[in-house]
């Protein structure tokens, strides 16, 4: 795994110069503003560094000697300094210095593991900090030992996150393939990281058609924050970036939700118009033909209607030749997982999707976003966390949510 840096004055601008010299299979692992220090420098304006990881051959480590002479130690301890400069690539959060782990019994060696699951900064650091001990078969045992039990427990840290026990198994399975003897527990754990981050993928987020508006449909169950989602992003295009924005709303089911987004239109300032049926949506393309974006809001109908969802298909569709457009799929983090599956399975049915997830605010276990992004294929595209508009929205961060949900602490 190559991992490395590059700065511009944009993120588009460091992320070009990272495919230049590495390619397009580069996975974008961090973004940071930062200042370059020095004399005057404070007057300069802030670069953009992002840190970049291409996936090579995987690394063989030979086989350790029964006898092991000083070079090994001194080759063991620099590549686990090079794994922890690695891992700093992370953006992980500074933690205490860790406690010594020498003399505890088997109940306060779990204890140890915990508190290095509990910072994944901290856990390589104790890694590197404890003392080199002679390579002898019984130390061998004993180190196979303590990686079987921080498996163990990075198992459990996935399903307490109610990570899907097949998605937990698989990429436990995948680590496991490549263990070797005395593979340092920071390298596993590194590993990981990063594979799940690629298990993500990159966030979709929203872009402009080439030609005429783009079509927003908001799909999804009710309940789950469709119309405040549409109002956050309208204000970001609107306000935030000067697009023109049009709202509409098909669900003529509940008048709350239309005067709800008809409020937002006012407050924006932005064009707003209840769609009765295909061919009122067919004339309101035509009427905002000259708009950057149409966003629609629809019903939240069961999933289990037949009949609606026939015709929530066919109005998604109904546009198809005209403008281009996406569909996003509104699903709230609290939801049970079997009732994701369902949800998402049924509207798979009716056009391919991209996913929101809201109401992360509402739970510490965000387990559902890997297990409905594995599950359904789709595309991660922003996460909700609050009623506050144009607030409490961003797009969808992997290298954030796979930190916590391998035991790390939220920045």
């Amino acid at each position: 795994m190559i991992i490395k840096k590059f700065q511009g004055k944009t993120e588009a601008e460091a992320v070009e110069s990272a495919k230049k010299e590495l390619g397009n299979n580069v996975v974008i692992m961090n973004v940071r503003n930062i200042k370059k220090k020095g004399f005057l420098n404070f007057m300069m304006p802030q670069v953009v560094e992002v840190t970049v990881a291409l996936e090579d051959e995987p690394v063989r480590i030979a086989p350790v000697p029964k006898k092991p002479e000083p070079k090994d130690n001194n080759a063991f301890r620099t590549e686990a300094i090079a794994l922890r400069e690695r891992a700093e690539n992370f953006n992980m959060k500074e933690s205490s210095s860790p406690k010594a782990e020498d003399g505890q019994d088997g109940r306060g060696e779990s204890s140890a593991i915990e508190e290095k699951l509990e910072s994944l900064h901290v856990l390589l650091e104790q890694q590197l900090q404890k003392p080199e001990e002679p390579k002898a078969e019984s130390a061998e045992e004993e180190k196979e030992s303590e990686l079987d039990r921080f498996m163990k427990l990075l198992y459990n840290t996935m399903l307490n996150n109610e990570i899907s026990e097949q998605y937990a198994n698989q990429i436990i399975d995948e680590i496991e393939k490549m263990n070797k003897p005395n593979i340092p527990i920071d390298y596993v754990l590194a590993n990981i990281y990063q594979k799940m981050i690629l298990k993500f993928g990159k966030p979709m987020e929203i872009m402009p058609a080439e030609n005429g508006p783009k079509v927003l449909f908001f799909v999804g169950p009710t309940g789950v924050g469709k119309t405040t989602t549409i109002a956050k992003i309208a204000s970001v295009f609107s306000v935030g970036e000067g697009k023109k924005i049009a709202l509409l709303t098909a669900d003529t089911y509940r008048i709350a939700a239309a005067e709800q987004l008809r409020t937002y239109a006012s407050i924006l300032e932005v064009p707003f118009r209840v769609i009765y049926s295909e061919d009122e949506m067919e004339q309101a393309l035509e009427d905002f033909k000259e708009y950057d974006f149409i966003m629609v809001d629809t019903a939240g109908h069961s999933h289990q209607n037949g009949e609606q969802k026939e015709a929530m298909s066919r109005f998604i569709h109904s546009v198809e030749e005209q403008a281009e457009m996406d569909v996003f799929l509104v699903l709230s983090a609290t939801t049970k997982y079997k009732d994701l599956i369902s949800i998402a399975d049924t509207y798979s049915e009716m056009a391919d999707f991209k996913l929101i997830f809201t109401k992360l605010d509402e739970t510490s276990n965000l387990g559902n976003l890997l297990n409905v992004k594995l599950h359904t294929g789709a595309s991660l595209s922003y996460v909700t966390y609050g009623q506050n508009v144009p607030d409490d929205i961003e797009s969808f961060n992997p290298q954030k949510t796979v930190k916590q949900l391998l035991g790390g602490k939220n920045n």
